[in-house]
């Protein structure tokens, strides 16, 4: 069962790639200034905290289902409003917001078609509802690692890898949940950054940090088969002459307005 309690290690284990990529997602947006902003699944406010650095909003509002990750989103991005709440169940009016937006969470929740749906009950007519989720199978090179690693060592984790759990991260999917929300003008896009490390030590040790889906199941194992995958790792990951790791992050984006 996936782990989400503690903001901060989650920061160091995947919300700061997040906060790398939002800067380039927002980017490709494009979105008019002024606007109402609902960032869903906003975990510890990264992608909230990159739409007021650049997008000049009237209002960001973000909502997650985790008090820690929302008690820290409220720490650290103070000018966005923050509420523990439930995609498939947006507490908010019909029409409430101009731009609808969801980084690296939407395949998390149970239904996303049905998240699709709520958000685009809360966004105006001819206003925008976006999303970007990691490519797991192919382009996440530090989750790719990780699960072909743990897979090599036991086989039931198959089952574990973000790969196999959720379809709705690849290119032609994602998109096609945008259209079958009855979107207009969906368009997708790639999305890349580097996931740089200084060593194994720090690629490894946020997996200690029991966040997600990858530290959940480390944090499940005994001593001995941690021992067993942190050593198949340090065998199988490159590193450069001074110990350096840099590994490809590869994310899945689309767009499309709701019909006026």
């Amino acid at each position: 069962m996936d782990t989400w309690d503690a903001g901060e290690l989650y920061e160091r284990y995947m919300g700061r790639w997040s906060r790398r990529l939002a800067p380039t997602f927002l980017a490709w947006l494009e979105a008019p200034p002024g606007a109402r902003w609902l960032d869903v699944g906003c975990g510890t406010g990264a992608l909230a905290a990159a739409v007021l650095g650049a997008s000049h909003p009237a209002l960001v509002v973000g909502i997650d289902p985790s008090e820690a990750f929302v008690a820290a989103a409220r720490h650290g991005v103070p000018s966005a409003t923050f509420e523990v709440g439930d995609a498939e169940l947006l507490p908010y009016r019909d029409r409430s917001f101009d731009v609808c937006v969801s980084g690296i969470s939407l395949n998390f929740v149970p239904d996303p078609a049905r998240a699709l749906d709520e958000m685009r009950r809360v966004t105006a007519p001819g206003g925008r509802i976006a999303a970007y989720v990691w490519d797991y199978a192919h382009g996440m090179e530090m989750l790719r690692a990780f699960w072909d690693a743990a897979v090599a060592l036991d086989p039931a984790a198959a089952g574990l890898d973000e790969a196999s759990r959720f379809p709705l991260c690849a290119e032609v999917a994602l998109a096609s949940a945008f259209r079958d929300a009855g979107l207009v003008e969906v368009e997708g896009r790639t999305l890349r950054i580097e996931t740089r490390f200084a060593s194994f030590d720090e690629y490894w040790a946020p997996f200690l940090g029991g966040q997600g889906p990858a530290p959940s199941y480390v944090a499940s194992l005994p001593p001995a088969r941690r021992a067993d995958l942190e050593a198949r790792l340090r065998a199988r990951i490159v590193a450069g002459a001074g110990g350096e790791i840099t590994m490809s992050a590869r994310a899945w984006a689309a767009q499309g307005r709701v019909p006026a």
